[in-house]
C-alpha cells in the first residue's frame, strides 16, 4: 500500500527515476504512480471490494496516460464504487464487449441474418436482398461494429443511393437494414433498430405508374400478339398465364409447382413472396390450368414453373416478360408485365362492373371489413373463382373479336 501523500505534481512524476526496487508515489484517494526498476512508471489505484477483499486497477503506463487523464479514470472509478459495482470487472466487461463488438460487424450480423431467414423468401429475393447490401451498404457500414452504429451512419450511406436517383432502392434497402437491426437487438447484439430514427429522412417514392392498355379493342389486339408470338415456349406461357392471374411479374415468375394444384385449379402464394407479406390464393380459369398443364409436360419435373432458360435451377429473369412484349412491338410507354394488372382492375371495373372488392382482393390489396378488420386469404374464395372465370371468358371473346355483350358473361350491362 502506498504511503499517504500530497497531491502530486506534473513535475514530481516527470521527475520521478527508477530505483533498485519498486517503489510508489502516492496522489491520493487509493492512486498512485508505480516505478519499477527498469522505468517503467504505470498508474494504478487500489481500492476494498463490496466484500472487504483489497483490488487493484491500472490506470495505464505514464507518460501514454498523464496525470490528469489518470485522475480521471480515478473519479469515474469512485462513481462506480459509489454505486456498489467492481471497477475492475467493469472494466474486464467492457474489454470483452469491445471485442464482441468488433466481431460482430454489420456486414457479419447481416449476412448471419440472410442465411438465417433464407427459407423465408424466394431465392430471386434472397439474392436481391445479397446483392443490394453487398453494393450499397457494406462498403459504407459493413465494418463496423453493429451495436457503434448510428442512425446517421446508416443516412449517410442512404444518401448515396437516393444521389443515383434510387429513391425507391433507397427507402427498400432501409427496411432491409431495419430487419438486420431487429435481428441484432433479439441476438443481444444491438440495443436498437437505429433506422426508426429516419422516419421522414429520406425522400418521398414518386408515384409510378405502369404502362397499361386498358382500352378493351386495343386488348384484343395485344392478346391476339401474344397468342401468334414465336418466341421461347416459357415466354409464351408466362405471357398467356399473365392477364389471366394479373399477380405482380415478380409473383409470376417465381412461381413454384408445389404451390399449384391444377385439379383444385388453384395456386396458393405463400406470404414471403407477397408484397403484403400474407398468402394469397389465385383461383384458376379453365384457361389458365390449359395453359399450365401444356407448360408442365416441359418443366414439371422441376421446381419453377417459368425457370430460367440457362439453368433450371433458377426461376425466369426478371426481363423477359418485358423483352418479349417489345418484340412484340409493345414499348414500355404501352404496354408492361405489371401493366397487366391494370388492366384487369380497370377493365373488369369499368367495362364488366364487377365488384371492386373482389377484385381489390384478387390483386392482393389491402381489403377491411365493415368493421375495420382485414379480409382473410379466403374471403369470399367462391365469388373470387367465378369472377376470374367470366374475365378470362371476356379475355377469350375479345382475342377472337368480334362484339362483345357483356352481359352473356353473367354481368349486367
Amino acid at each position: 500500500m502506498p504511503k499517504l501523500a500530497t497531491p502530486l505534481t506534473d513535475t514530481a512524476v516527470r521527475n520521478a527515476k527508477p530505483k533498485e526496487k519498486t517503489y510508489t508515489l502516492g496522489d491520493g484517494d487509493g492512486m498512485y504512480l508505480e516505478i519499477m526498476p527498469n522505468g517503467s512508471r504505470f498508474w494504478r489505484m487500489q481500492y476494498r471490494q463490496a466484500n472487504g477483499k483489497p483490488n487493484r486497477l491500472t490506470f495505464g503506463k505514464y507518460p501514454e496516460v498523464t496525470l490528469a487523464e489518470a485522475r480521471s479514470k480515478r473519479l469515474a472509478a469512485r462513481k462506480l464504487l459509489d454505486q456498489g459495482i467492481d471497477p475492475a470487472r467493469a472494466k474486464r466487461d467492457e474489454k470483452q464487449s469491445k471485442a464482441i463488438a468488433a466481431v460482430h460487424t454489420f456486414e457479419a450480423v447481416a449476412r448471419t441474418w440472410l442465411v438465417k431467414t433464407a427459407a423465408d423468401r424466394a431465392s430471386s429475393t434472397q439474392e436481391k436482398n445479397t446483392a443490394w447490401l453487398e453494393r450499397n451498404i457494406f462498403p459504407s457500414i459493413g465494418a463496423l461494429p453493429i451495436s457503434t452504429i448510428k442512425p446517421k451512419d446508416v443516412l449517410a450511406a442512404l444518401h448515396l443511393i437516393e444521389a443515383r436517383g434510387a429513391i425507391e432502392s433507397a427507402h427498400k434497402i432501409k427496411q432491409l437494414c431495419g430487419q438486420v437491426f431487429r435481428f441484432a437487438v433479439a441476438c443481444g447484439l444491438a440495443e436498437r433498430d437505429v433506422t426508426v430514427d429516419l422516419r421522414g429522412a429520406l425522400s418521398a417514392v414518386p408515384e409510378a405508374h405502369y404502362a397499361a392498355i386498358t382500352e378493351p379493342k386495343q386488348a384484343g389486339e395485344l392478346l391476339r400478339s401474344i397468342h401468334a408470338y414465336g418466341g421461347h415456349p416459357y415466354a409464351v406461357a408466362a405471357l398467356k398465364l399473365a392477364p389471366l392471374v394479373f399477380v405482380r411479374p415478380g409473383e409470376l415468375r417465381t412461381a413454384e409447382w408445389s404451390e399449384i394444384n391444377l385439379d383444385a385449379a388453384e395456386w396458393r402464394i405463400p406470404g414471403s413472396k407477397m408484397k403484403m407479406g400474407q398468402d394469397h390464393i389465385v383461383p384458376l380459369a379453365t384457361q389458365a390450368v390449359e395453359v399450365l398443364r401444356g407448360l408442365h409436360t416441359m418443366t414439371g419435373q422441376g421446381k419453377f414453373v417459368f425457370p430460367s432458360v440457362r439453368t433450371g435451377a433458377r426461376c425466369m429473369s426478371e426481363n423477359t416478360i418485358n423483352a418479349a412484349l417489345r418484340g412484340m412491338g409493345y414499348s414500355k410507354e404501352v404496354m408492361t408485365g405489371h401493366g397487366f394488372r391494370a388492366m384487369a382492375r380497370t377493365m373488369m371495373d369499368e367495362v364488366l362492373g364487377e365488384r371492386v372488392d373482389l377484385i381489390e382482393h384478387q390483386l392482393a390489396h389491402a381489403v377491411k371489413d365493415p368493421n375495420g378488420r382485414a379480409y382473410n386469404r379466403t374471403a369470399h374464395l367462391p365469388a373470387r373463382r367465378s369472377m376470374m372465370q367470366r374475365w378470362a371468358d371476356y379475355l377469350d371473346a375479345i382475342r377472337q373479336g368480334g362484339n362483345v355483350i357483356v352481359g352473356n358473361f353473367g354481368i349486367a350491362a
